[in-house]
């Protein structure tokens, strides 16, 4: 596994715990405080008409560094965030949204017009599959879904009309990690951008920008936030693409609010110290589950079990706090499981400093035939794990398997 280094508002090099802790912000705050505040104006006044016009002129020059006008389209505490964010990913530009789907959504809206083609590569979150194939056809875009690990079938989806190959690295809920330097590739090869929605990871345990590709998206709300209490999505990108989807931002509207921003800068000042903690935890639970006789399978991909357990040692330095395990037993035994854990809250949210547990098909729909469609397992448990101590988490799961 690697190690890599952050940048500090692009001056140096520094560890991206340091990043973490400082990018972004400025050192001198106002009011002398330690904290960037949080600005809470829907808009920003002018002294004068001669300041208006100075303002426009630049903004019509495509100035780089602009004052704040109107809070749709920035905001002191966001941009505070936004540096921040950049900075971990190794990135020009980090646009923070309302929702990580905003996030999503916007891009894909704003990079692919009518008769343009997608490429989804391995399995995603429902919500993006379901935008790619239910609502992208609404505006004439089409979207094609392949494995994550079969470039051959990559290469068969390719039209004239394609512009963007999109992957999650690690997956929901399989943990699936497609081979980021050989889709990059792939994707300049053929003139595509590249992006990867990299909740999972986060920039702790990987930079998909530092593996060629283009885009990197996260739900903020997760890993980022890291308390359960704020959401926000970023896209990381390029300064011209993201100036493309700054514009799109700014007439959709799916901006990230500045409380939120303050409670990202605040959840994004523990991240390092967080996601290795639950890194750590991971490969033990996971090692755990795995040797347990009521367990008949785990997808983590720190395990040589995984499928995409060389790839993740390649790409990644950590192999995050998700773990999905399959139960012996049916969708009854399973609930009996669930119920019977005394450490996690039951929910359908990860990321946070608390342990969250789900029996996804049934967050899916209480009909059989939708969760057989869906590919979700009955006996499917995702685990997610917060920052307890791991030999209260394993006990907690030993008592629940066993009865």
């Amino acid at each position: 596994m690697k190690e890599r280094n952050g940048n500090l508002n692009g001056e140096g090099s520094v560890l991206r715990g340091t990043a973490a802790v400082h990018a972004g912000e400025a050192r001198r705050k106002p009011y002398a405080a330690l904290t960037t505040p949080v600005v809470q104006t829907s808009a920003y006044t002018f002294e004068n008409t001669a300041e208006v016009m100075e303002f426009m002129k630049r903004k019509e020059a495509g100035a780089a560094e602009l004052r704040h006008e109107y809070g749709r389209y920035s905001n002191p505490t966001r941009s505070a965030a936004e540096g921040k964010l950049a900075a971990l990913e190794g990135g020009e530009r980090a646009l923070l949204f309302a929702s990580g789907m905003c996030a999503v959504t916007t891009s894909l809206l704003a990079i692919l017009g009518w008769g343009d083609h997608l490429i989804v590569a391995g399995g995603v979150y429902r919500r993006t599959r379901e935008f790619a194939e239910a609502f992208l056809p609404r505006f004439g875009v089409e979207a094609t879904f392949v494995p994550h690990d079969d470039p051959a079938s990559w290469e068969a989806a390719v039209r004239p009309a394609t512009r963007l190959i999109y992957t999650e690295a690690p997956s929901n809920p399989t943990l699936s990690v497609a081979d980021l330097d050989l889709l990059s590739a792939f994707a300049k090869k053929r003139g595509l951008l590249g992006a990867a929605d990299a909740t999972f990871a986060t920039p702790v345990n990987l930079r998909p920008l530092e593996h060629g590709l283009d885009l990197v998206f996260h739900s903020a709300t997760k890993y980022l936030g890291g308390h359960n209490d704020l959401l926000a999505g970023v896209v990381v990108a390029p300064a011209a693409l993201a100036s493309r989807l700054e514009e799109a931002q700014g007439v959709l509207g799916g901006v990230g609010s500045p409380h939120d921003a303050y409670l990202l800068l605040r959840g994004l000042k523990t991240l390092d110290l967080r996601v290795r903690r639950q890194n750590e935890t991971g490969l033990r639970v996971a090692s755990f589950l795995e040797s347990h006789p009521s367990v008949s399978r785990v997808y983590y991909p720190g395990l040589p079990s995984h499928p995409d357990h060389e790839t993740a040692r390649r790409l990644m330095t950590g192999f995050g706090g998700v773990i999905s395990f399959e139960v012996r037993g049916g969708l009854e035994w399973t609930s009996l499981f669930i119920d019977r854990l005394r450490l996690p809250y039951i929910g359908p949210t990860l990321g946070g400093v608390e342990s969250v547990v789900q029996q996804q098909a049934l967050f899916l729909s209480t009909d059989p035939e939708k969760r057989r469609r869906s590919g979700i397992a009955d006996n499917l448990v995702r685990y997610a794990l917060g920052v307890e101590d791991a030999e209260d988490i394993i006990a907690d799961l030993k008592q629940a398997l066993e009865f």
